[in-house]
This record gives C-alpha cells, structure tokens and sequence, in this order.
C-alpha cells in the first residue's frame, strides 16, 4: 500500500541553529535593551556557540530567549534577576531545563504567547530585510533535500516552528514546495493530537506510518497513547540530542535509532 512519513523540521531535516540563536539574540535585545548595556560582540559569540550547546532541551522557539538571558545572567552577575542563573552550566542546563524554565518564566514576569510573537516578529523582519542571510543561516542536513524531492512515500511536516518559516526554508534553501496542508506547524496542536489526525485519515488507511523526530521527551510522549501503537517510531542521531539519550532511546523497544545515511534511504 506505501508508506507515510511524518517528519519533524528542525534537527530532523533542517540545521536552525545558527539561526534561532541569532535570532534570540536579537529578540532579546528587544525584550530586555537594558540587559545588553555595555555586552561586546565576543560575549555574543560566546553566547550563541553555548546555544549550540543547550539546543537540545529546545521543544518551541521563544525557549531560545529564554536560555540566551539566562546564559547572559550566569556572565553577569550584576543583572540577574533569576536565582538559578549563580554558577549555573550547560550541563545543568541540559539536565534540568524542565525546572528551570518555569522558574525564570515567573521571576522574569515572562508571558509564553507574547514571546512566540516577539521571535516570530524578529525573524519576520529578518526576512523582509535580508532574506539571503536568514535562509543562509540555515542548512538542511546532508542528501535530504534530495531525499524530500525523490520520496516514494507520502511526506509530512510536523514542527514546533511556525509554519511559514518551515516553507521558506524548503522552498528557498531545499528548492522543494510542500502543500500547505501537508506542514503542520506551531498552533496546529501537539504532536500527538497531529498524528492521531494523520492516522484516522480515510486516504491514509493502509499505509504503513513512521514518525522521525529528534526530541526524545516526544517519542516518549507518543509511547504513552494507545492510540498511537501503530506508529513506527524512530529517534535521528544526528538531530538535537545528547549521547545520554540517544542510549535511553536504545533501551526502549518501540524506538529505533536511525542514522543520516539510513534515513535519506529510507525516504526514496
């Protein structure tokens, strides 16, 4: 009957980093202009090569402003209003995210939906101004683009990232068009509530489905539906994810662990 695929966007087939991180940066000044007093350049490189770092704990977007003032107010202790931040690692930010998030969330005053707007925004004047070094931010991972353009199997996005970044990024830089109604971007729910809407499709009976996600915590909370047994669930090594829980993933029998190589291969 064929297959249908339901892939994640950022660390799956797109490398964003470079470009969410500089993006926070420039949100950042917007929301906190004070913070940025007397900051050089060389501590925003810091910056942005320590979000290489901790981009792993990244479920949605505006998390990228979050961790760039937090790693500012571990630099600086003259303006730290969190009182995580004192002597506080990357490590123990991979480690500990989940409680510390709703932390400076509320020492910070911090709203999640006005966040998501602001960095939508910021990367939304990026573009308008200078789309070339937005998209150039960017890089798809080796041999996907082609894998995307030369699939057999039904092909969908499903992303935390909205979804009109998704499509700039396949058009401008993977030369790719996807149907709108084939990306399900941020807004469109979670994704367990998007793959259970992919499987009760009547054009979908049959077909056998796979779900490649770089998260972790995501396989994770697919595993606890029911509903959603059917899934064939594969974690991407290459994605945003530590050596500790790509061993976690090996250890859990619904999951496979699936190399580069292996999934361009799969996708034609």
């Amino acid at each position: 009957m064929g297959d249908l695929y339901a892939l994640d966007f950022d660390g799956v087939l797109c490398d964003s980093c470079g470009e969410s991180s500089l993006s926070a940066v420039k949100a950042a000044k917007v929301r906190w202009p004070s913070l940025f007093n007397g900051v050089d350049s060389s501590l925003e490189d810091w910056i942005v090569d320590q979000m290489h770092v901790v981009r792993p704990v990244v479920e949605t977007g505006y998390e990228n402003l979050l961790l760039v003032r937090l790693l500012l107010e571990s630099r600086i202790p003259s303006i730290r209003k969190s009182s995580v931040a004192e002597g506080l690692t990357v490590e123990g930010i991979l480690e500990n995210w989940a409680k510390i998030k709703p932390i400076i969330m509320a020492e910070w005053d911090e709203d999640r939906d006005f966040l998501i707007d602001l960095f939508g925004k910021v990367r939304d004047e990026w573009m308008d101004n200078d789309l070339a070094t937005w998209i150039g931010a960017n890089r798809f991972y080796p041999g996907v683009p082609d894998a995307l353009k030369f699939a057999s199997s039904k092909l969908y996005i499903v992303t935390t990232k909205q979804s009109r970044f998704a499509d700039a990024l396949l058009r401008g830089l993977a030369g790719i068009t996807i149907p709108a109604e084939r990306i399900y971007g941020l807004g469109t729910g979670p994704k367990v509530k998007v793959l259970k809407q992919l499987q009760e499709m009547p054009e979908h009976q049959g077909l056998t489905i796979h779900f490649v996600e770089d998260r972790l915590t995501t396989l994770k909370n697919v595993i606890k539906e029911s509903e959603l047994d059917g899934w064939n669930l594969y974690l991407g090594d290459w994605g945003y994810n530590t050596q500790k829980e790509r061993e976690e993933a090996a250890s859990i029998s619904r999951i496979r662990i699936l190399a580069l190589s292996d999934f361009s291969n799969k996708l034609k």
